[in-house]
């Protein structure tokens, strides 16, 4: 017979993974994912551990300090899913916020699955340098939202 993984616990592990990548204590984010794991990022998706130590160097380096604000969390079964509001802040640059929702796939309370999802366009706002770059990116989004804004 399988046990169902408790719902405080999944809580509880996701809690010290949020934690963890809050206070850029990489050794307890890998502990906290399956040696088999999958990331999957929009447009990306990560393998293993090294996948996972790879999305860590890209997100400290790219957007610097980082905190969650939970807005909703659901837990069924292994599954854990929060939606949130991520501020990031490079050094003395702005701070970032974007609405962001990750899935979460546990096995033994190991993260197996991790599906993040946000825009790409509020993120390649604040990552945009050069007039060049920043004038395509608001280009982008102009023509995403046109008819409706």
């Amino acid at each position: 017979m399988v046990e169902s993984p408790l719902p405080d616990e999944i809580r509880r592990v996701a809690k010290l993974l949020d934690d963890a990548v809050e206070s850029e204590d990489t050794a307890t984010v890998l502990s906290c994912f399956a040696d088999e794991c999958e990331i999957e990022l929009p447009g990306v998706t990560l393998h293993g551990k090294a996948g996972v130590q790879k999305a860590l160097d890209w997100m400290y380096r790219e957007l610097g300090t980082i905190a969650f604000e939970p807005v909703t969390i659901l837990v069924e079964g292994g599954t854990f899913v929060e939606e949130f509001v991520l501020r990031a802040r490079k050094a003395a640059g702005p701070e970032v916020r974007a609405k962001a929702t990750e899935v979460l796939i546990y096995k033994d309370y190991k993260v197996t699955h991790l599906r993040f999802y946000f825009d790409r366009l509020t993120l390649a706002r604040t990552l945009a340098r050069g007039i060049l770059e920043r004038w395509i990116v608001g280009k982008m989004e102009r023509v995403s939202l046109r008819g409706l804004a």
